[in-house]
């Protein structure tokens, strides 16, 4: 029972977040690129959106630390590594070129394939690659060695 209520939950906080995705304005491109002009047309509204990400997810992880077990039951697996390392650096600028170029990243385009738009289809295809090529190239050699 308490494998399904963990599944549903799961499933409606997708939902909600999908709708928050919508709603801000995340799942449209151009947007997306107008913040990113700032020589051209700016659109500082999102400001507001990564604010109010920033603050909830300050909330979660404040909320985390007064928790010795997850929601459902079972561990908590939080991120130890305050370096910044390479690699980091090197996905960060991959990660922020590619939302610059699409005007997407993964969680809006996710979503925006469900309204049909043939650029998140591709972009959503790219990305899987891309995640592909790091698990079997990079990931791989790095635990062999």
């Amino acid at each position: 029972m308490r494998k399904h209520f963990t599944l549903i939950s799961q499933y409606l906080i997708g939902v909600f977040f999908g709708f928050g995705l919508i709603i801000s304005g995340m799942t449209n491109p151009q947007k997306i690129l107008n913040f990113l002009d700032l020589a051209g047309s700016w659109d500082p509204s999102l400001l507001f959106v990564m604010g109010g990400a920033v603050l909830v997810g300050l909330a979660g992880f404040y909320l985390l630390t007064k928790r010795s077990q997850a929601f459902f039951g079972g561990a908590l697996h939080v991120p130890t590594r305050r370096d910044i390392s390479k690699p980091l650096v090197i996905g960060s600028i991959i990660f922020g070129v590619g939302w610059g170029i699409a005007g997407f990243c993964p969680g809006p385009a996710i979503v925006s394939i469900g309204s049909g738009q043939a650029k998140a289809f591709v972009f959503v295809i790219a990305m899987l690659a891309g995640m592909w090529i790091c698990e079997h190239f990079f990931t791989a050699h790095k635990q062999s060695a």
